[in-house]
């Protein structure tokens, strides 16, 4: 017996599921994504800013170089000096052409960068403004990006940005990136640790169901939540075939009592009939007792022969291979054989066959299946006012209907689906001949060429009514 009570917690063995293994994996996946995709983001925003200190650069130059060319050296001057008292990351430096500084707000710049116009990044020292400044201005220093030029009045001219706002702005997304990253990172065990724990839960329900199943409790099902996700469509599967499973093991018990009955009062019925027969000293009376030990024989391995046929047709091996066969013809044949017998019995047998129908099927398991259909009816089809039996074949909305009615007095309706099952007979006595397996073989042999079968009220009678898909 399979123990089913649940183990304890290890981190280790929740490792080893697949469920949580997937959601590390995607874990991974998306804090990777989420990496590239804040540091492509943080990249471009530091672009973004020197781009733009570049282009207020060229912009302010654009405008001095203006200035320049319509006037006089005092006007520039003032331009620049205005643009040096503005608060900000701004670096600016007029000189005139010894090198002598004019206006601006940073004291001294290298030689190179006075004599070689281009593009530079070097440390300066911020000193007091020359134009309107406060006294007290403490000197500042840092680095700088700078584009130094010459105007065409020969003044030297310095435009630049602190590059410490812009790195400052960088520390502010690096800051920002981080804490993103981690952020995701935790949001991300959380969720997939959330997601991982439920679906273990659900897999641990199907696990306890299956280990309670093996434990010999048949009739615990799979919790289904509701939620119609894959989860409850697999517990309805499961649950589904669980059901199927636990009408079969209760068939299995029934058909087994019914075995046991059937057959053993028939073998006993026969051992002592050969014992008597040892014991009678009158040689008529032995040949009489072996005749009916045959008999009895003989129902016995008919009862073994229609089981192992009906096992055979349930398991969709059946003794001969499909072809097209006339069903019609089928369907005549075993009416002209039994009108003979059922005259014998005082019962009419009437048919309404229609022509040409064709069926693919094994022509020798639909013939008796028909032939226990009609020998059933001619034994219970007759009525204190006699008995009539009709057999029909035709047919119908693309569908092939055989029907096989009495006048006897028919099936109680909550028996009509019973009575399809191994060793089920009406009476309960089970005094009658007959082991209850021809109406089972005849359920067997409809469901192996995908048909159907029912039992339906005559007023007054049984019909057994047979459905197959044409073509």
């Amino acid at each position: 017996m399979t123990d089913a009570t649940p183990r304890p917690f290890r981190l280790r063995s929740l490792w080893r599921t697949t469920t949580v293994r997937l959601t590390a994996m995607f874990i991974a996946i998306f804090v990777g994504f989420a990496i590239v995709l804040l540091g492509l983001i943080a990249y471009q925003s530091a672009i973004q800013i020197q781009r733009e200190q570049l282009r207020d650069v060229e912009r302010e130059i654009a405008q001095i170089r203006l200035l320049a060319n319509q006037s006089g050296v005092r006007a520039v001057a003032f331009a620049v000096q205005r643009l040096a008292d503005r608060p900000g990351p701004g670096i600016y430096y007029l000189g005139d052409p010894t090198g002598v500084m004019i206006a601006g707000n940073v004291t001294d710049f290298p030689a190179i960068v006075l004599a070689e116009p281009g593009r530079y990044e070097l440390n300066y020292e911020r000193g007091r403004e020359i134009y309107g400044g406060p006294e007290d201005s403490v000197p500042t220093s840092g680095t700088a990006m700078v584009e130094s030029l010459e105007l065409p009045n020969g003044l030297r001219l310095i435009i630049g940005r602190d590059v410490g706002e812009r790195r400052g702005f960088n520390a502010i997304i690096l800051r920002t990136f981080f804490g993103g990253v981690i952020g995701i990172v935790v949001l991300s065990v959380l969720a997939g640790g959330l997601t991982a724990r439920y679906v273990l839960r659900r897999i641990d329900a199907i696990t306890d169901t299956s280990n309670k199943i093996m434990s010999g409790n048949l009739s615990e099902r799979v919790p289904v939540t509701g939620r119609n996700d894959e989860f409850d469509a697999v517990a309805t599967s499961l649950n589904a075939m669980l059901e199927r499973i636990e009408r079969l093991m209760a068939g299995l018990k029934e058909v087994t009592d019914n075995v046991a009955h059937d057959l053993k009062t028939p073998l006993t019925r026969l051992r002592n009939k050969a014992e008597a027969a040892l014991r009678n000293p009158d040689p008529e009376a032995r040949r009489v007792a072996l005749e009916t030990s045959i008999a009895e024989s003989d129902q016995l391995i008919r009862t073994f022969n229609a089981l192992l046929l009906i096992a055979r047709a349930e398991a969709g091996t059946s003794t001969g291979a499909f072809s097209d066969i006339d069903l019609s013809e089928v369907v005549a044949d075993v009416a002209e054989l039994y009108t003979p017998v059922a005259e014998d019995a005082g019962i009419t047998l009437q048919t309404a066959i229609t022509p040409g129908i064709t069926l693919d099927a094994n022509r020798e398991l639909i013939g008796q299946a028909l032939v226990n259909l009609v020998e059933n009816a001619i034994k219970y089809g007759r009525s204190t006012e006699g008995g009539g039996i009709s057999i029909s074949a035709r047919r119908e909305a693309g569908r092939i209907i055989i029907e096989v009615a009495d006048r006897g007095p028919g099936i109680p309706e909550a028996d009509r689906a019973r009575v399809f099952e191994r060793f089920a007979r009406l009476e309960t006595s089970r005094t009658e001949p007959g082991a209850g397996l021809g109406l089972a073989l005849v359920s067997a042999v409809v469901r192996l060429h995908r048909g159907d079968i029912r039992f339906e009220d005559n007023a007054p009678g049984a019909r057994a009514v047979i459905t197959f898909p044409a073509g």
